[in-house]
């Protein structure tokens, strides 16, 4: 029987099968070479050059192993971790060596991993690798992955110091995942620090990460650290990313990892970085200060038992002058408060001494002091100043803990830092509209001013307000301040307009939309049809109501109506916030006493008085904007 030649074409095909059915173990994937690297752009925010490519490695692509999850977790399995990554390394550089661009090459290595390739001298394979494919060590980067708590610190830095020494620089990924990121971060000082997609996801949304990256950002500045966010995968999300002064950025939005390395990032991340326009971003509301407890007032004074005389009384607060209020207690449960002033007021009394000076103190201390726990927050504290029982302001109270006894508190501690925290509050977010405060319209102006984005500022004020107030009441006065802010919004493009509260009747618009003049009339006249069911029907029908004015002179006033000014401020007309701000209030003023509902400050007008350097109208910073 004649043998029939085999077919090339099939063996291949049937090698091929065998092989897909074949590579299903990270055994296998190393065994055979299959692996491959892929490589993501890594980018600078500001000019939107790729600085850095990130090496990712894949398995075989008919293989369940082809994904990096999917492999590293086979590799973990078959305690083959290291083996695996030092190989994704090696063919990284490979694949690397004949498309070189310039930029640096990022290679992850888990902290275990790279202990092992120094101590075990790997290193010299790796180095010699890098030689023969002409790609110089200054030019990598080691990604330092966190997927477990670093084991040993010091053999870690020990490992670092010597990569450095010939050359190479370091990054920690995905910062605020691990365990250790921080301390890893102050002890390896890395370059660069990679900021996990977790906190870049929907970021423009989301005020908490806001203020994550604000912080990591500062972080970044102390250990001169670069930093590189992960994820962007929205305009949004890299707007965000770039008017926070974030240094790099890399996610989908820029550019997909491929086998051939990209030159230029995606169009449509081009066309964010070079807009101009800058992101309006969410801000925490801070009306509350959780933070602070009436543990902070408490005062550790040393309690007396109720039965001491009032004469050892007496000798205690001679002895102590500073001492101003003194505990009943009994175990450790407060039964009365001695206030100092009333209890010298009453020693001092003709025979007062002689008729009580034997018998014990509870008597005439107030057997119902007012207890604060410890823990109660602000909103407690502020509940107290305001109930009708006010005998605090001079006896103090007595703070337990869970009904024990723990020290002394003064009335005036109580109004002094609730007023304090209210008013640092009001100025993040004002309490009554929940819109951003005055820190947060003067970092915004600055990142306009900084960003050389062209927009409109705009001082928005009510007319004829005190008159309403006086007449109806600050009930209804509130709802006429908050209605001046739902019709502002509801007339601004939030990805675009910022609005701010300043204070009182005041209110601060930052327009970048291109029709903002249009904008700012239908809020004027929307405002004027809604403030009209604020009025009762006689002052509507009058077209306003009689009210005393500064004088208490009574007089007619007009319904109350809403004035803005507007200045369009050009690219390099202003240095400062506070300079916009005076130039916003100038038109403002100019738009109540014309009566005119809109006044447009010419943009030519301001950047030519602050360029002669004259003195601006209302010089003053936006923290101080009036009440008027």
């Amino acid at each position: 029987m004649q043998e029939l030649a085999p077919n090339p074409a099939l063996s291949a095909i049937q090698r091929s099968l065998l092989d897909a059915v074949k590579v299903r173990t990270a055994a296998q994937v190393l065994a055979r070479n299959a692996l491959t690297a892929h490589f993501q752009p890594i980018v600078q925010i500001r000019s939107g050059e790729i600085v850095a490519h990130e090496a990712l490695a894949r398995g075989p692509s008919d293989s369940p192993l082809q994904t990096p999850d999917a492999l590293f977790a086979a590799a973990r399995a078959e305690s083959l971790s290291d083996e695996l990554e030092e190989k994704c390394i090696r063919q990284a550089i490979k694949c690397w060596a004949p498309q070189q661009l310039g930029s640096r090459l990022f290679l992850n290595l888990s902290a275990r991993a790279l202990v092992a390739i120094v101590e075990t001298n790997s290193i010299h394979g790796l180095l010699q690798a890098l030689q023969a494919a002409s790609v110089s060590p200054a030019s990598l980067v080691i990604e330092i992955t966190e997927h477990e708590q670093v084991a040993d610190m010091l053999r870690l830095i020990a490992a670092a110091d010597g990569l450095r020494a010939r050359g190479l620089r370091f990054a920690l990924d995905d910062f605020g995942e691990g365990r250790s990121s921080l301390r890893l971060w102050a002890e390896l000082r890395p370059e660069y620090v990679k900021i996990d997609k977790y906190f870049i996801h929907e970021l423009d949304a989301n005020a908490v990460k806001v203020q994550t990256l604000r912080g990591i950002r500062r972080f970044a500045e102390t250990f001169n650290t670069l930093l590189v966010a992960e994820g962007i995968e929205t305009a949004g999300e890299l707007q965000a990313v770039r008017d926070l002064g974030i240094d790099f950025g890399q996610g989908y939005f820029l550019g997909r990892p491929a086998a051939l390395a990209a030159r230029a990032i995606s169009e449509a991340g081009g066309l964010v970085i070079q807009s101009a326009r800058v992101a309006v971003l969410p801000e925490m509301t801070r009306t509350t200060g959780p933070e602070f407890t009436v543990g902070r007032l408490c005062v550790p004074v040393p309690p007396i038992d109720p039965m001491r005389t009032v004469d050892e009384v007496a000798k205690l607060f001679a002895t102590d002058p500073a001492l101003r209020a003194v505990a009943l207690v009994e175990g450790d449960r407060p039964v009365g408060l001695l206030n100092r002033q009333t209890f010298v007021d009453g020693y001092a009394r003709p025979y007062f001494k002689e008729l009580y000076g034997r018998k014990p103190c509870l008597q005439l201390a107030n057997k119902d002091p007012l207890l604060l726990e410890k823990h109660v927050g602000l909103e407690g504290m502020t509940a107290v100043l305001t109930s009708p029982d006010q005998r605090y302001l001079t006896e103090g109270f007595i703070v337990v803990d869970g009904g024990r006894y723990a020290g002394i508190g003064t009335g005036e501690q109580l109004v002094r830092v609730v007023t304090e925290v209210r008013i640092e509050a009001a100025r993040h977010a004002n309490p009554l509209t929940f819109l951003p405060g005055n820190i947060p319209i003067s970092e915004h102006i600055e990142r306009l001013l900084h960003g050389r984005a062209p927009f409109v500022a705009c001082y928005a004020d009510l007319n004829n307000f005190k008159p309403f107030n006086d007449h109806y009441g600050y009930w209804r006065g509130d709802e006429m301040i908050r209605l001046v802010a739902r019709t502002i919004l509801s007339h601004c493009d939030a990805k675009q307009d910022f609005v701010g509260h300043v204070g009182g009747d005041d209110f601060v618009i930052l327009f970048q939309s291109e029709n903002w003049e249009a904008r700012c009339r239908q809020i004027i006249s929307s405002f004027g049809e809604e403030a009209k069911q604020l009025f009762d029907a006689d002052a509507v029908e009058n077209g306003g109501i009689d009210a005393e004015d500064r004088y208490g002179v009574m007089r007619f006033f007009p319904l109350t109506s809403l004035s803005i000014g507007a200045v369009p401020i050009a690219a390099g007309a202003f240095a400062k916030p506070e300079q916009v701000a005076s130039a916003a209030a100038l038109a403002k003023h100019k738009a109540k006493q014309e009566r005119l509902g809109l006044s447009i400050e010419a943009t030519a007008t301001a950047a030519v008085r602050e360029q002669d350097g004259s003195t601006l109208p209302f010089e003053t910073d936006i923290h101080s904007l009036g009440y008027g």
